[in-house]
């Protein structure tokens, strides 16, 4: 999890999580906090993204711990479900907040 940084003037933009800012991630996210979890399908639609695409920039998130990747089956097919953690929700939320203080300045 990311630490919390003062805003100086100067460090601004440092405080945004870089692994959060990436706009795919930023996006996966984004609608992993508004849903509550997602399966990479919807994931993958919703951003507009190809497979490969979306399967790095989740890895890179479950990497940092700000998701977790759960397998399970629908039927005959397998389904891949992906759910924020509590650090991931601490870290989107603190990385909402640093984007407020660089708007507002």
């Amino acid at each position: 999890m990311a630490a919390q940084r003062t805003f100086d003037g100067h460090g601004m933009l440092d405080a945004l999580d870089d692994v959060i800012h990436q706009k795919v991630r930023l996006g996966i996210m984004s609608s992993l906090m508004a849903t509550g979890g997602a399966d990479f399908t919807f994931l993958k639609q919703a951003l507009g993204v190809s497979d490969g695409n979306l399967a790095t920039h989740l890895a890179v998130l479950e990497e940092a711990g700000y998701i977790e990747q759960r397998k399970d089956w629908v039927g005959r097919k397998s389904r891949t479900r992906c759910i924020p953690t509590e650090g991931g929700r601490a870290a989107f939320a603190a990385y909402l907040a640093a984007l407020e203080a660089l708007v507002k300045g």
